[in-house]
């Protein structure tokens, strides 16, 4: 699974470098980092390595005590290559009739996208999209760097890009940007920025993440959302070559 890889200065980027620290120099046996990275019961790990299933760093390992050392470890399961991970950060480009949920309702989850182990560990979404909203989401099983990106109180910006069934005129963007009123909602909500794109298509930059928030800003200016994507958060882009469906890890520079 290919990586993508973060900028330097970023909150995610300072985030998997603590990781990288807070694992230097410490080991792990082999059953045990197994199990932790999700690929079952410690005596299901036992097996697959006494049944000669696992290579650690390019060479077969059939002790289950044996320890390595967790920094820059890879190993195969099966033939299928992967490396360690203390917790995991992912990228995945949403499709379309997929629900943001563990228990879904009327259509499959995207955790069905993602390889069993890293579901075994408990991995979230970092905000929901709605089930006909596609584009990038944010994926981890780190309950400090989900708070982090998702609570309202650190207003992480977030572009949408919004494809309108009527044209946008000048006075809607004027009026997005000064502020709406929505239902339910005691204070106008306003975008941080709005690009015109096209005759129907704009880029919105939010803050929040009220329900529905797009589709109810657009609807205050008589019109309607016909497909909606989004293309960042933070100052993560949605990478131009990740198909809808596919997810990759984030990873620091090399």
């Amino acid at each position: 699974m290919r990586a993508f890889y973060l900028p330097y200065n970023s909150h995610m980027a300072k985030t998997l470098d603590l990781e990288r620290r807070l694992i230097s120099g410490k080991k792990l046996s082999l059953e045990k980092l197994l199990h932790k990275q999700g690929f079952g019961s410690r005596k299901l790990c036992r097996i697959m390595i006494l049944n000669e299933e696992i290579t650690v760093n390019g060479a077969l390992c059939d002790d289950p005590d044996a320890e390595f050392e967790l920094e820059n470890l890879s190993y195969t399961v099966k033939g299928e290559p992967w490396e360690y991970k203390e917790k995991s950060y992912l990228m995945m480009h949403k499709p379309a009739n997929y629900e943001c949920s563990h228990k879904t309702q009327h259509h499959p989850t995207i955790y069905s996208l993602l390889p069993h182990p890293l579901v075994e560990r408990g991995v979230q979404c970092i905000g929901r999209l709605d089930e006909d909203t596609t584009g990038l989401i944010l994926i981890s099983d780190d309950g400090q760097f989900i708070h982090r990106m998702s609570s309202p109180k650190h207003k992480v910006p977030k572009i949408y890009e919004v494809t309108c069934k009527h044209p946008i005129v000048e006075a809607n963007i004027h009026a997005l940007l000064s502020g709406v009123k929505l239902i339910d909602e005691d204070e106008t909500i306003a975008a941080l920025e709005v690009k015109q794109i096209s005759e129907r298509v704009i880029h919105m930059t939010l803050a929040e993440g009220k329900y529905h928030q797009v589709k109810r800003m657009v609807a205050t200016i008589s019109n309607r959302v016909e497909a909606l994507k989004r293309i960042q958060i933070g100052d993560l882009k949605l990478p131009d070559d990740l198909k809808a469906g596919e997810w990759r890890w984030l990873q620091l520079p090399c």
